[in-house]
């Protein structure tokens, strides 16, 4: 019998051949490309003093891969063997090139425009006449100074083949008087609206940067407080947020007590959130045409954009001399053609503000998604002259809206004529959030890290009312908040405005306490008196804490109730939340020169902060502490003047 031998397919083997080299040439190609990146990361500072630059612009050249650095000025980046060159770039400072072969780190420092005596004329005003400036040296950019008071001046040049002359500060802030001990005998309650606004604090970072201590009215503590995140236990429950509390000794006046009340409301995941119906209303008048307003409020929404998704509808509604359409309801998808609509935006003309809101809530109705996020938002330095202008006239136009379901959050940018009390009513009156925007990572926090808080409510008119008990304490004072009390009687009457919490916000308080040392009657009061009732002489409870809110989209409220028993610690004992938001309440007290400010020193409040710094991932708490130490320089050359 012939015996055949089976013999392999050659088709067969040349397969599997190929496949095997495939499969090694696949892997010397990926092993070749990881060889080929490189990660660099550094940091970016300032050559005059060191400081770190947080939004600086890190970008490989000849690509379109560009980073930013934080806060604390630091970045990353991967490179590859083509591309071997960053450009470090950052508003007011020379761009620099670095070639990178071979490197990890580069760390970086940028040198600004000018040279300090070629910024500043020297004056004994305010006021600038063409005689006092020097026809020889070029004026863009430069610093008026007083020399009387010792102080810049914030003053904008322009220069024409004719004359010069300068736009001088019209910034303006609504007067604060301060909160006062106010007597529990008298006052036993105190009952106020929360607030999650930040934009004082970013507005105070962009004075002292600019080397100059704020205005004291620009200063509003519970902004500078709220500006930072706490780590505050997530709510449990169908509850939209929870509430957390601290008794310690005061820092500032060991005498006294300081209480933290902290809110944390319930974090969404962005894909769980409802569709947005927005609206940008952009000011695009003459006055936003300087680097720090109009290009950085187009860099700050292509950064937004990002984030939207297809459910999510956007149009574009711009104001100057009159104003008009830009970009009609557009899918959050269409990236590109929102980009574009922004990038092609140019400044000019004067500043019609109430028309543009009237668009802009026209627009918004008609594109209305029920039960979704329907929302403008404001972004302009404030300046509205021409059109319904008066804060009264455009808090009514706001108030009637707000009915109608569309919230109007404020993005503030610029300096010089900055409107701070305009945006600050727009944003309390319309059921949004108002932010100081003084740079592109104040942008990144407020628009990407904070998005859903930023864009959706989880509860409205959220207000607090706190019973105190007279047995225990003699006084209290509320810090800060001067703009967000509300009369007693106002806590229960659902039909009174009250402030808003978005998805993920903290909201914190303080409350400085004066022990009682011995409870007497109200002897001065002619037809009444005061007395303990048993309950309150027994008991340890210091004070009795309400709080009510109502739905995205209820119209009663809801009540929630809290003991707080009088057990303080030690600060030393206290938590990172709690040293670090009275840290910030000191260095707000002293920027205002406080009457309550106790022994509060700039040096006081960096070691309490320092002490509280924690993780500090993003290195805002890191940025604070270095505010705090500039404006403790400003402070002493203010004072040797």
């Amino acid at each position: 019998m012939l015996l055949i031998k089976k013999r392999k397919s050659p088709l067969k083997f040349d397969v599997m051949k190929t496949i095997k080299l495939l499969i090694t040439i696949s892997l010397m190609v990926i092993m070749a490309i990881q060889a080929q990146a490189q990660k660099i990361s550094g940091k970016v500072t300032n050559s005059t003093d060191g400081s770190p630059i947080a939004g600086a612009k890190i970008s490989l050249k000849g690509t379109s891969k560009a980073v930013y650095s934080g806060p604390n000025g630091n970045y990353a980046l991967d490179i590859d063997t083509g591309h071997r060159t960053l450009v470090f770039s950052f508003t007011g400072f020379q761009s620099k090139e670095v070639k990178v072969a071979g490197r990890r780190i580069v760390n970086v420092q940028l040198t600004p425009e000018a040279k300090l005596s070629e910024e500043l004329i020297i004056c004994d005003s305010d006021v600038v006449m063409e005689a006092e400036v020097s026809e020889q040296k070029p004026l863009s950019g430069r610093t008026l100074f007083n020399r009387k008071k010792g102080v810049p001046v914030s003053a904008q040049y322009y220069v024409g083949r004719e004359q010069t002359y300068v736009q001088h500060n019209t910034e303006g802030y609504a007067p604060i008087e301060e909160n006062g001990f106010r007597k529990v005998s008298m006052n036993p309650l105190s009952t106020f609206s929360v607030d999650v606004d930040g934009a004082s604090y970013s507005n105070i970072r962009r004075f002292i940067s600019n080397g100059s201590l704020p205005p004291k009215d620009a200063v509003r503590v519970e902004e500078m407080i709220n500006y930072f995140s706490y780590d505050y236990p997530q709510p449990r429950g169908e509850v939209p947020f929870g509430i957390y509390t601290e008794l310690a000794s005061c820092p500032w006046n060991e005498e006294h007590l300081l209480m933290h009340v902290g809110l944390q409301g319930k974090k969404i995941a962005t894909e769980n959130l409802p569709p947005s119906n927005i609206v940008f209303l952009i000011d695009v008048s003459g006055s936003m045409s300087s680097a720090n307003k109009l290009p950085l409020l187009k860099s700050s929404f292509n950064l937004l954009s990002e984030q939207l998704r297809k459910e999510d509808r956007i149009a574009i509604v711009v104001y100057a001399g009159s104003s008009g359409l830009v970009l009609p309801p557009t899918s959050g998808n269409n990236k590109q053609k929102i980009k574009d609509a922004l990038n092609n935006l140019h400044a000019g003309g004067s500043t019609a503000g109430g028309e543009g809101l009237k668009l802009a809530y026209k627009l918004a109705e008609e594109n209305f998604i029920e039960e979704g996020n329907n929302r403008i938002i404001l972004a302009t330095d404030g300046d509205f002259n021409v059109g319904p202008s008066s804060n009264g006239e455009m808090q009514r136009l706001i108030e009637k809206e707000r009915e109608k379901g569309i919230a109007i959050s404020v993005l503030g940018f610029g300096m010089g004529n900055y409107k701070d009390d305009k945006m600050e009513i727009i944003a309390n009156k319309g059921n949004g959030n108002y932010s100081y925007i003084d740079n592109l990572m104040e942008a990144k926090k407020v628009l990407v890290n904070e998005f859903g808080g930023t864009l959706f409510t989880i509860a409205k008119d959220v207000k607090f009312q706190l019973e105190f008990n007279p047995a225990k304490v003699e006084s209290y004072r509320l810090i800060g908040y001067e703009n967000r009390l509300l009369n007693e009687e106002d806590f229960d009457d659902d039909k009174k405005d009250a402030g808003e919490i978005g998805a993920g916000h903290t909201v914190t308080a303080l409350y400085e306490i004066v022990p009682a040392k011995r409870y007497t009657s109200a002897g001065v009061l002619k037809y009444q008196s005061a007395s303990l009732n048993e309950k309150a002489k027994k008991s340890n409870e210091l004070l009795t804490m309400k709080l009510r809110y109502k739905e995205p989209d209820g119209y009663k409220s809801k009540l929630i109730e809290q003991v707080v028993e009088d057990t303080p610690e030690s600060i030393r004992k206290t938590s990172d939340n709690f040293r670090f938001s009275a840290a910030v309440a000191s260095f707000g007290m002293l920027l205002r020169n406080s009457e309550f400010k106790g022994s509060c020193t700039y040096e006081f409040a960096v070691e309490l902060a320092e002490s509280a710094k924690g993780q500090d991932t993003e290195g805002y708490r890191g940025e604070m502490i270095r505010l705090v130490k500039s404006a403790g320089l400003l402070s002493n050359t203010s004072a040797q003047r």
